[in-house]
């Protein structure tokens, strides 16, 4: 086991000789933001242990208190846009391919595969989280997909995962970039169970210690038996929501078009913290990402996952080569004015051409038109 490693591969074996994979990221001074190795090295083994009958299963997990994943290395991609404006940009565009890859790997996976999602999961590690079948939230879990206040958009799936939210609370947190906690990850479906933080240490030693069969159903079974184990051993006082309390308001907000959508949420005045958050959000996003983050949820509806990763690689990589991206990560990243220079000021500026061009392939043929 190399502990330096960006992506730690060790097996959790027990007495009778099977195993439980576990891919531990461990890059935590950037919250273990992933990078292309990092990517490939995930992929990698999944695809080892998915052919390993001594394998039963995965356990993808985080190095660092703070959180498991704050998403994709923004800075790499932000000087693979820089180097060549216009595109191609050989870095960025490689890597959401490939991660696209891992991430239908993940939730098309033959073992099961349990996700330990602490603290700060946002963006690709909410894409990595969201593609494994047990999905663990921690009272210290916070979600979001922020995509908009760099002008990119909720990818690795999002647009697969966030249309099958209840009601139109994906669009919402689409839009606003809001947090969302463990309560509003288990009321959404997220998370599949809820765990204290405390219980990390036991979970890895429960892998270890269970008897593993060798049918998959059975040894199902005996992780779910597990895992329940654990949530009574280590129940935790989970945060109150905000979702679902905000329910009938967000269902209000988020009827209609673009447009009408955008204005409803900027003229809300409400003394609650979190929609406050969320309306600043908004407001602080490219009016240009906002709507080509709607019309990829709107296109995306009823897509299959396969086809709904296809169309994301297709609008990451117009966005990419689009100097909006650059000056979003510019702002909020590198110069960290937080005074980013947007194309337009507001939504109504936009032509709409602009935004169909977006949607216009920029190959000849999809890098993904294998995929599923």
């Amino acid at each position: 086991m190399d502990a330096v490693a960006p992506v730690i591969k060790s097996l959790l074996t027990g007495d009778n000789g099977l195993s439980f994979g576990r891919l531990t990221l461990n890059v935590p001074k950037t919250l273990n933001a992933l990078t292309l190795e990092m990517v490939g090295i995930i992929r990698e083994a999944l695809d080892r242990w998915e052919n390993d009958p001594g394998v039963v299963g995965v356990l993808i997990d985080g190095v660092g208190e703070k959180g498991f994943c704050a998403g994709g290395d923004v800075q790499a991609l932000y000087r693979s846009a820089i180097e060549r404006p216009g595109g191609p940009c050989e870095y960025a565009e490689r890597f959401f391919a490939d991660e696209y890859r891992m991430n239908y790997r993940l939730h098309t996976y033959a073992k099961p595969i349990v996700c330990w999602g602490h603290g700060i999961v946002m963006g690709g590690g909410l894409g990595i989280f969201a593609g494994c079948s047990h999905r663990v939230v921690t009272e210290s879990t916070r979600f979001a997909m922020p995509e908009v206040t760099i002008a990119l958009f909720p990818d690795v799936g999002g647009s697969y995962f966030l249309n099958r939210m209840p009601g139109h609370s994906g669009r919402f947190l689409a839009l606003t970039a809001a947090n969302f906690n463990a309560t509003d990850g288990m009321d959404t479906g997220y998370g599949t169970v809820l765990l204290a933080d405390a219980a990390h240490q036991s979970l890895l030693t429960g892998l270890q210690a269970q008897s593993w069969k060798g049918q998959p159903d059975e040894n199902e079974q005996l992780l779910l038996a597990l895992l329940s184990r654990l949530a009574a051993e280590h129940s935790c006082v989970a945060p109150a929501g905000n979702i679902s309390r905000h329910s009938a308001l967000i269902e209000s907000l988020c009827s209609g078009t673009t447009a009408e959508v955008y204005q409803k949420i900027a003229d809300l005045d409400p003394q609650d913290k979190w929609l406050s958050k969320a309306r600043d959000g908004l407001l602080r996003g490219s009016p240009l990402a906002v709507l080509w983050i709607d019309r990829q949820l709107q296109s995306a509806r009823e897509l299959s996952l396969a086809d709904a990763l296809r169309s994301e690689l297709l609008l990451a990589t117009n966005v990419v080569r689009h100097p909006e991206f650059a000056e979003g990560v510019r702002a909020l990243l590198v110069d960290k004015d937080r005074n980013p220079q947007w194309t337009y000021r507001a939504i109504e500026q936009v032509p709409t051409e602009l935004v169909d061009q977006f949607f216009s392939a920029p190959w000849g043929s999809n890098p993904l038109s294998d995929l599923g």
